[in-house]
C-alpha cells in the first residue's frame, strides 16, 4: 500500500472525543467532537496547509535573516521562508517522528534532533496527545537537552480553530491578553510589547472577527487559578476553546487571509508560543537549555461550555 505524505496515521479516542495524529511532524490532523470538527483538519495524503496542526521546534515563528549569536558563535539558518528571508517554525515539523506509545486515548512520538545547520545542539523530544472525554485534548511537549553544551530552546504549536462558521466573520474571539506586538511586513517586530487598550488587538472581552486581520503576538496573559491562559472562538451554534498552560506567554493569533482561496480565513490559528518572533536574536523569553535540563509544555483544545 502506498504511503501517506504525512505518514502513519494514529488516531485516538476518548468519550466524544476523536483525534488523528501524523507521524510526519507530528501533526494534529484533525480533532472532533461528537464528529464536528474542531480544528481546520486535512487529508493524510495532503500536506499541512498554512502549517495547519504542526509543532514548531526548536522555536516558533521567525529567526531574522536566519541569524543568531549564541554561546560566542554566529549562526546561520536555513532560510526556510525565502520569499522574506527568514527561517521559520524550528527544524521537525516536516522530519518523520517515531511513536512510543499508542494507547486508545493517547499517542506520544519521539523526534531525536540532532546537530543542524545553524543549529549544532542535540535535542530529545518527545510529543503526547492525550484525550479525556470530560476535558478534551491535551498536548504536552517535553524537551530534553542531551547534548554537552547550552541550547537555545523555544516551542510553538499551529492549530486552526473552527467554530462551524464557513468563515471566520461570523465568529467571537475572546482572548485575555493585555499587550500586542508590533509586527513588520516580514513578520519581525518592529518594537515593544504594547498596550492592547484601544486598539483592535483587544479581545478581552470578545469582539466579531468581521474585518479584523490579524498575525500578530499576543501577551500579557490573564490565568485562572489553574494557570491557564483560554481563548474562546464562538459561532452562531457552537463554540471552541484552547489553553495555554504557564509556560506559554505569547499566543500568535492568525486570521489567514494571506492563505490561499481554500483556506482563507476559514479558521483561525491560534498558536500557544513560549517566546515570541525572533527570540533566537532578541532573547526576549528564550529558554536556555542546560545539558540535561528537561522542559514540559502543555495545552489543550475542548469544546466550549456554551456550546456542548
Amino acid at each position: 500500500m502506498p504511503t501517506a505524505l504525512t505518514g502513519t496515521q494514529y488516531e485516538i479516542s476518548a468519550g466524544d472525543y476523536t483525534a488523528v495524529v501524523t507521524e510526519l511532524g507530528a501533526g494534529l490532523r484533525a480533532l472532533h467532537h461528537r464528529g464536528t470538527p474542531l480544528l481546520a483538519g486535512y487529508e493524510p495524503n495532503q500536506l499541512p496547509p498554512g502549517g495547519a496542526g504542526q509543532l514548531l521546534l526548536p522555536w516558533p515563528n521567525r529567526v531574522d535573516r536566519g541569524r543568531y549569536s549564541f554561546g560566542g558563535s554566529q549562526l546561520q539558518l536555513d532560510l526556510s521562508e525565502p520569499a522574506a528571508g527568514n527561517a521559520i517554525h524550528g527544524l521537525t515539523r516536516w522530519a518523520t517522528w517515531v511513536a512510543v506509545a499508542h494507547d486508545p486515548d493517547r499517542v506520544m512520538l519521539y523526534q531525536p534532533l540532532r546537530g543542524h545547520v545553524g543549529y549544532p545542539f542535540c535535542l530529545d523530544i518527545e510529543a503526547e496527545y492525550r484525550l479525556d472525554p470530560e476535558t478534551g485534548l491535551r498536548v504536552d511537549i517535553i524537551a530534553r537537552n542531551s547534548g554537552h553544551a547550552p541550547a537555545p530552546y523555544g516551542t510553538g504549536s499551529h492549530p486552526y480553530l473552527t467554530a462551524g462558521t464557513p468563515l471566520i466573520d461570523d465568529c467571537e474571539l475572546t482572548v485575555p491578553a493585555a499587550r500586542w506586538l508590533p509586527i513588520g511586513d516580514r513578520g519581525i517586530p518592529s518594537g515593544p510589547a504594547e498596550d492592547v487598550g484601544g486598539t483592535r488587538y483587544d479581545f478581552r472581552d470578545g469582539r466579531r472577527l468581521a474585518d479584523v486581520r490579524l498575525d500578530h503576538p499576543l501577551t500579557g496573559l490573564d490565568r485562572g487559578a489553574d494557570g491557564r491562559a483560554w481563548v474562546r472562538l464562538a459561532g452562531p451554534e457552537r463554540g471552541v476553546r484552547l489553553w495555554a498552560g504557564e509556560g506559554y506567554p505569547w499566543l500568535q493569533v492568525f486570521t489567514g487571509d494571506p492563505l490561499g482561496a481554500p483556506h482563507r480565513r476559514r479558521a483561525l490559528a491560534v498558536e500557544p508560543m513560549t517566546c515570541p518572533p525572533n527570540a533566537f536574536v532578541t532573547g526576549t523569553d528564550l529558554l536556555i537549555l542546560q545539558p540535561g535540563e528537561t522542559v514540559r509544555h502543555a495545552w489543550g483544545v475542548d469544546v466550549s461550555p456554551a456550546a456542548s
